[in-house]
């Protein structure tokens, strides 16, 4: 018991760590969004920066799950979260010459991305190196909410900066977190064994067909994942063009205000999640989760209305952690600690495809039915919002009768030694 609350402890310190990198990051993802959109008046433009900022990520994701399960997980951490400073450094150092350019925008944001790769595989199953199943839903209520921090804090506090000062300063803050997160994994490392030292030797290429055998050996995984990148590829469209909708009728304070009041409904959500936890019925929550964020979507796009717009938006976010809590334990319930990096890392570059698309199409989308219209950028990306968000409560309710998604509900729950730690963890 004592090993426990130890454990849990250490996970605490390092998901406040992750907590304060999700704001240095939002800020960066705000504060660069804002001044392209400025720049250019273009959602294409937007959509592109996104686009770098995620894409050379998930490409990586496979190949460093590998490595996640190969070496030591909370120095992978130290060096992604270290080193992906490196692209936010250089568009700071351009800046101070003078006006950024776009293709130095989006090369520190590749840059940047390339690294953080590195971290993703490694924190998910560190997670799990450091908390039994019965602590999954909770700790996942909890990084929930660190992920919602970029949207709840990051924008107000980012306008409030650019009213002060200009973007240069929320690049420093941001560089800033970075040192911070790397002293935080290097803490929760002292005092971690390493486990992997015995498959460092291990071919590459064969450690991450484990991870696939890992994948498709559970009836119903594979059809999750595939799932899983239909509903990203909807969520996507919502994530691109939701700012350049509100900027359409209000500017960027108000925006700023707008994406605050709006995550805070999965700051509410994922604060429950992380004192109660979800005990049972994992797939009614996912699909329930993922309609109700549907219709907040499309009514977020109907209206150019402040106060409105805030409601919806805040009905999307506040039903996410129901969903992502559930995803997040049927698939890390279903999967052996010592497969976990490779195995998240593939889930990853397939579920996150459905976002490459999103990023690629949304902004050339919505420009193209401005002009359609007529009515500008701004009713382009109402239009496709709206459409986006009808075929995610279509997917939702599908999804909600695929039997093979039940059966992994049925193993997690019936298999007690899933993912539970021993000491050596």
């Amino acid at each position: 018991m004592e090993k426990t609350k130890n454990n849990y402890g250490r996970f605490l310190m390092l998901w406040a760590g992750e907590f304060i990198s999700s704001i240095g990051g939002g800020l960066t993802s705000f504060g660069l969004g804002l001044y392209i959109f400025q720049k250019t008046g273009s959602a294409a433009d937007m959509a592109l920066l996104t686009f770098l900022g995620f894409v050379p990520c998930l490409l990586l994701t496979a190949p460093a799950g590998v490595l996640a399960d190969k070496y030591d997980r909370r120095l992978l951490m130290m060096i992604g979260d270290g080193l992906s400073g490196l692209g936010v450094l250089f568009i700071l150092i351009c800046m101070l010459q003078g006006e950024a350019q776009l293709w130095q925008i989006y090369l520190g944001t590749t840059v940047s991305s390339v690294f953080s790769a590195l971290l993703g595989p490694a924190y998910t199953a560190t997670i799990t190196d450091l908390l039994t199943k019965e602590q999954f839903s909770k700790a996942n209520g909890l990084v929930s909410m660190a992920g919602s921090a970029r949207y709840l804090f990051s924008p107000v506090i980012a306008g409030f900066l650019l009213a002060v000062s200009d973007i240069k300063l929320i690049l420093i803050i941001d560089i800033c977190t970075f040192f911070l997160t790397v002293i935080v994994a290097a803490v929760v490392r002292h005092g971690i064994k390493n486990n992997n030292e015995a498959r460092d030797k291990e071919p590459f290429f064969k450690s991450m067909k484990e991870g696939w055998a890992a994948v498709r050996s559970k009836k119903g995984m594979l059809t999750l994942i595939v799932v899983t990148s239909l509903i990203c590829l909807f969520m996507g469209f919502f994530q691109v063009l939701g700012e350049p909708f509100v900027l359409s009728f209000a500017d960027s304070k108000t925006l700023g205000v707008v994406e605050t009041v709006a995550a805070s409904g999965m700051l509410v959500t994922s604060i429950l999640l992380g004192i109660k936890g979800i005990k049972k019925h994992f797939v009614r929550a996912l699909w329930m989760g993922l309609a109700v964020s549907g219709i907040g979507m499309s009514l977020f796009g109907v209206f150019e209305n402040k106060i409105l717009v805030c409601i919806f938006g805040f009905v999307f976010f506040a039903a996410l952690p129901f969903a992502n809590n559930s995803l997040d334990f049927l698939v890390r319930a279903n999967i052996p600690d010592e497969l976990q990096g490779r195995a998240w890392g593939l889930i990853g570059l397939i579920s996150n495809l459905g976002y490459v698309a999103a990023y690629g199409l949304s902004g050339i989308t919505a420009d193209l039915v401005g002009n359609i219209t007529g009515k500008g950028v701004g009713t382009g990306s109402s239009i496709t919002i709206i459409f986006a968000g009808i075929c995610l409560v279509i997917v939702a309710v599908f999804m909600s009768g695929i039997k093979k998604i039940r059966v992994l509900e049925k193993s997690a729950l019936e298999n007690p030694a899933a993912g539970v730690k021993n000491d050596a963890a």
